[in-house]
């Protein structure tokens, strides 16, 4: 067992040989393979929805875990299924984005298509043997969510990527889906509007950084035909458009606040800002054509590794003072009502 190496694959996505990759263990090939890296915004996600159902005195240990076990299973799924996706349409061909930024396990020969695909089915079968039990046991209209998660794990790459549905999906999924349908599932309450706008700045997050990474790829995506939102949008209005996202994830929060749902403890988050300050200059100009000096070794990596940034910090930040947010409520019942 690489312990070093799951830690590395956990933190960034590294690049490696086949002969590196030929000594690891299975456990870091898959963590690799699905870029785990970026799929700690799905563990977020299912704890805030855990956070919410704590909050709501209806939380369950063993509904939570197998609610953050089979999101984080299907996020790997799609990862897998994108690669091979865009594998077999030549996508990733000819120095493509993706296979500049870290491996590919096709088209960097770590994998077969036959190998990739077992992958990808016995990742999905363990997402969804814990998904099954959650559907059984809460009934209603826990069916209706798991079969929207299987519809965009499955027709995410395509079609919704290619006819600029991409960025929605992602902003559906990682904000109502898994965190107001993971509090639904967990708690066995009424579906409740209110932690679907409660889910809202922290989609805005993931999507932004969707943006970040479609913009980046932005002109082979358009040779591609590709219709990112990017792409139909054009590069300065999605910069724009993005930033404006990010603006808006921050007014959510105050208005949460301004509603009473949220304490004032939640203004925490603002402390995020001068990581918004930060990446600024670069969500504001056009992207240079080449890695600009003292740039992380992140390349071609630029508007996604912004939004990256700034949402590890955002959602940290939220993290944080949604465990304070609650602790208060639960100390003091009468406090801000």
């Amino acid at each position: 067992m690489n312990f070093s190496m799951w830690r590395k694959a956990l933190l960034i996505i590294p690049r490696i040989s086949k002969e590196e990759w030929d000594e690891l263990d299975l456990i870091s090939r898959w963590l690799i393979a699905t870029r785990a890296a970026v799929m700690v915004m799905t563990i977020f996600s299912a704890v805030l929805a855990g956070i919410f159902a704590f909050r709501a005195g209806a939380f369950n240990f063993w509904r939570w875990i197998l609610v953050t076990i089979g999101l984080y299973l299907a996020h790997g799924t799609n990862n897998f299924l994108n690669d091979y996706t865009d594998f077999i349409k030549g996508v990733d061909e000819d120095n493509y984005y993706r296979a500049q930024y870290g491996p590919h396990p096709l088209l960097h020969g770590l994998m077969t298509k036959k190998e990739l695909l077992t992958y990808a089915g016995i990742t999905g079968a363990i997402a969804a043997a814990c998904g099954i039990p959650l559907v059984i046991i809460r009934g209603e209209w826990s069916w209706l969510l798991m079969a929207l998660g299987v519809i965009f794990v499955l027709f995410y790459t395509y079609p919704l990527k290619y006819i600029a549905l991409g960025e929605i999906t992602v902003f559906i999924v990682w904000g109502p889906l898994m965190i107001a349908g993971g509090y639904y599932v967990i708690t066995g309450l009424p579906w409740d509007w209110q932690i679907v706008l409660a889910s809202l700045p922290y989609a805005i997050l993931v999507t932004s950084v969707l943006f970040g990474k479609h913009i980046d790829k932005l002109k082979q995506d358009k040779e591609l035909r590709i219709h990112t939102l990017p792409v139909v949008l054009g590069e300065t209005p999605a910069r724009w458009l993005m930033t404006g996202l990010l603006g808006i994830s921050y007014l959510l929060v105050i208005y949460l606040i301004w509603t009473h749902f949220f304490t004032p403890v939640m203004l925490l988050i603002l402390l995020a800002i001068p990581t918004l300050a930060e990446i600024w200059p670069i969500l504001s100009n056009p992207k240079p054509d080449e890695k600009p000096a003292g740039f992380p070794d992140v390349w071609p990596n630029y508007y996604v590794a912004a939004a990256f940034h700034h949402t590890r910090r955002f959602g940290g930040l939220l993290m944080l003072a949604m465990i304070l947010d609650t602790t208060v409520r639960l100390i003091w019942p009468d406090f801000w009502i």
